[in-house]
């Protein structure tokens, strides 16, 4: 087997070679038929080998040039057939030419060049051995000239059929690349916004509740302590829930929901308590008819109103926010108010948040708004389906 890769692989790089190989037994055939007469072998007659070997001598390029070849060949053959008429040579470096043709060009001139060849060979024989043109050995090379088109056309197709299950199967495998990027890329995002979001909350939080401890510390150890337990809760649930999304880098093979961190719209209240531990009083209304909501717009939904808490906390000089779920018969309208006065921001920030809640919002077929209210403070609204309409990311 590796004899004849290697064998195989030189001659890919000696195309001449190649071409010129089919000449050797055809010059051996000739001898051995021009050898025999009467059932009695003879001295070869040296004169049509050497047609035959001539014949042949096209081939060397044939695989450059087949129809040129092919028209070459037809014609040494038919000049042999015509002078040498006392022979039945066989048109041999003809049928090599035609299949070369065949095999090579394209299928149009294949098939009418090698149809007008085995009609020549078949009448040019026919016409010197005083033969039927349908009948014996006319049709015999008839049915040899217009074989070598047929075999070549096959090998043609069989390796364009090849070629194009190949094709197929690179693209697939290109695709299911691309795909597996695309998903790798949608993880990395999901995860990203989720630690943003578990990081700015819980670390605003604490850091609230450490200042408000710090200050009371000498004058109200009592309260103190109170915001020290506070600080505890929340960084044992940053710590949860970081491992949870972490975790999802170190279990792959885990589902979706059973490895990420998937908060409910009921947890809105404790969400809300962690806020007035810290200073903000944080009102939580239902209105409309509660449905059931697809999980993943669940999840969105308590996200959006984690990060505007979280912002209206870090950034706004506000004493109390509202959150208002009206329910609806195909959506869930999600509103965060607050009171800051306008122009007195505690901090400037980055802008990401705003952009993840767009992203959660955009994942699951919504929209959000979000700006500054005529009558003071700030108001971020979330249009959202009962049922996602877009495709789903696990935001």
């Amino acid at each position: 087997m590796e004899t004849r890769m290697v064998w195989r692989q030189w001659l890919a790089r000696h195309d001449r070679v190649r071409d010129a190989l089919p000449a050797v037994p055809l010059i051996v055939i000739a001898m051995a038929t021009t050898a025999v007469g009467n059932s009695a072998w003879h001295e070869p007659h040296w004169d049509e080998v050497v047609w035959s070997a001539l014949s042949c001598v096209p081939l060397v390029v044939r695989s450059r040039w087949p129809l040129q070849v092919a028209l070459f060949t037809l014609a040494g053959d038919l000049t042999l057939m015509s002078v040498v008429s006392h022979t039945s040579p066989t048109p041999a470096a003809c049928l090599v030419a035609l299949y070369t043709l065949a095999l090579l060009g394209d299928r149009r001139t294949a098939w009418i060049v090698g149809f007008v060849a085995a009609v020549a060979i078949a009448g040019v024989y026919s016409a010197t051995h005083a033969d039927s043109v349908v009948g014996g050995a006319g049709l015999v090379r008839f049915d040899f000239v217009l074989g070598a088109t047929v075999l070549g056309r096959t090998v043609r197709s069989r390796r364009d059929n090849l070629a194009a299950a190949r094709a197929r199967a690179e693209r697939a495998e290109h695709t299911r690349e691309e795909e597996a990027r695309r998903r790798v890329t949608e993880e990395r995002v999901r995860i990203a916004r989720d630690l943003h979001d578990i990081v700015a909350h819980h670390i605003t939080l604490v850091n609230a509740q450490a200042g408000v401890a710090h200050h009371l510390m000498r004058a109200n150890p009592e309260q103190a302590y109170q915001a020290l337990a506070h600080i505890k809760d929340n960084s044992r649930a940053a710590l949860d829930e970081l491992r949870a999304t972490v975790g999802l880098l170190r279990q792959p093979d885990d589902t979706p929901g059973s490895r990420a961190p998937v908060p409910r719209l009921d947890d809105l209240e404790n969400l809300a308590d962690g806020f007035r531990a810290s200073g903000l009083d944080v009102r939580v209304t239902r209105t409309g008819i509660p449905s059931s909501v697809a999980p993943s717009t669940e999840l969105t939904a308590y996200r959006i109103v984690q990060e505007a808490l979280t912002n209206t906390h870090k950034h706004a000089s506000a004493t109390r926010a509202a959150v208002i779920l009206d329910y609806g018969a195909h959506g869930l309208r999600v509103t965060v108010t607050d009171d800051g006065r306008p122009g007195v921001p505690k901090g400037a920030g980055t802008g990401h948040g705003l952009i993840g809640m767009h992203e959660r919002a955009a994942a699951v077929g919504g929209t959000v708004s979000a700006g500054q209210r005529p009558e003071g403070g700030f108001q971020v609204v979330a249009e959202l389906p009962i049922s996602p309409r877009s495709r789903l990311t696990h935001a």
